[in-house]
């Protein structure tokens, strides 16, 4: 191995890490729980994509994947350094995919007249779990736009993002024949 590239710095062994910038901040500070969630976000959504499914939707989530990794090195930076070399940004286009893809994948299935319970099938529960890591990653970065700079943009992505993986979990649960069961709440 290369001596001059190890995974492990040793800087943060005392509790704190560097956004990009150099500003050293607590583990805990928001701004990391919220990349480091979205770094969650992305792997649940890379465990669907090995899942089996449809070729199309692979290519999608692999899309979502990489604006993932848009929006995570948005939010590393810090937001007083001004000094920034050109940073990968998100356009409104990418949220117009994602609205595209769900009005595609709802043309094919039934209507909604109810909540769905999670589940049925594996692959459409990593789509449920994964719909419900982006809703806290959407809660936190929220929380951080209160007091820091984040992008609006990103927020709406997310917004999106969660529906798409819910749509997606019902068009997956149609793929594989697998009968959704609608909450009724008791009365």
């Amino acid at each position: 191995m290369n001596d001059d590239f190890k995974i492990y710095t040793k800087t943060g062994d005392k509790g704190k890490t560097s956004l990009i910038g150099g500003t050293r901040v607590p583990k805990y500070h928001i701004r990391i729980e919220a990349f480091g969630t979205v770094d969650e976000l992305n792997s649940y959504i890379g465990l669907i994509r090995d899942q089996q499914i449809d070729k199309h939707s692979k290519n999608v989530l692999i899309e979502i994947q990489k604006n993932l990794f848009t929006i995570e090195t948005s939010l590393a930076v810090d937001p007083q350094n001004k000094n920034i070399k050109k940073l990968p940004y998100l356009e409104e286009n990418d949220v117009q995919i994602l609205e595209k893809e769900i009005d595609k994948m709802n043309e094919s299935l039934p209507r909604l007249n109810s909540f769905i319970i999670p589940g049925g099938n594996t692959i459409v529960s990593y789509c449920h779990i994964a719909r419900c890591v982006c809703r806290r990653t959407e809660r936190i970065i929220t929380k951080l736009g209160e007091k820091n700079y984040v992008e609006k943009l990103h927020i709406k992505y997310l917004n999106r993002l969660s529906d798409y993986l819910f749509v997606l979990s019902r068009k997956i649960a149609k793929d594989f024949n697998i009968k959704e069961i609608p909450w009724k709440a008791k009365m």
